[in-house]
């Protein structure tokens, strides 16, 4: 796939080894390059988690541009927040059964930070995108029936929402629910239009 016109002097690249992220952002048909920053994740103290993932977005696609002067670079991250307290990625199986107890009926914000650097003016865009995931009261058993067939362990909540993770909702509530999968691609593709992408043009 050959580059737009406006990409063919400026590359665009994903600052993330993310497959969730690179499939969602292959949706919107621009040739890409993606690469994984080597930045420091942790959290600061009594830091907010809107300000955690603004701040890993932006980090990321910093460290890219470090080395890829005159690009288009895209940092992303993302945290799911349950009663006020942010949940990482299970990492395994009972990890992953205690979160999906400690969710069951309960409403959890999933907010992430996306960032757009045009490494030649310097010119940066940034944002919180959240949404929000309504979850129905989950049997032991149905839990543990969701994880062995999809193993969702290296997923913030642990669940695919454009999996099986389906089944374990009531309601979802939100503007972009490709910002749930952690790349919110309406804010994205303005963004893209602000720097002179536009994603519908030949």
């Amino acid at each position: 796939m050959p580059y737009s016109e406006s990409l063919q002097h400026q590359p665009l690249i994903l600052a993330s080894s993310s497959p969730f992220r690179r499939e969602l952002l292959s949706r919107l048909g621009v040739e890409f390059s993606s690469m994984s920053p080597d930045i420091d994740e942790g959290i600061l103290r009594d830091e907010p988690p809107e300000r955690l993932v603004t701040r890993l977005a932006e980090s990321k696609a910093r460290e890219v541009a470090k080395d890829h002067k005159g690009a288009l670079v895209i940092g992303s991250d993302q945290v799911a927040v349950v009663d006020g307290a942010i949940m990482g990625k299970p990492g395994g199986h009972q990890q992953a059964v205690e979160q999906l107890i400690s969710v069951s009926g309960k409403r959890v914000s999933f907010l992430t930070g996306l960032c757009l650097l045009n490494s030649e003016t310097g010119h940066i865009q940034l944002c919180c995108e959240p949404f929000h995931v309504i979850f129905r009261v989950l049997q032991k058993s149905e839990i543990e029936n969701y994880l062995l067939k999809e193993k969702p362990y290296n997923c913030a909540g642990s669940f695919k929402s454009e999996g099986l993770g389906i089944s374990l909702f009531e309601r979802l509530e939100g503007e972009d629910p490709n910002a749930l999968i952690g790349l919110p691609l309406i804010r994205l593709i303005a963004m893209l239009r602000n720097e002179g992408l536009d994603v519908l043009a030949e």
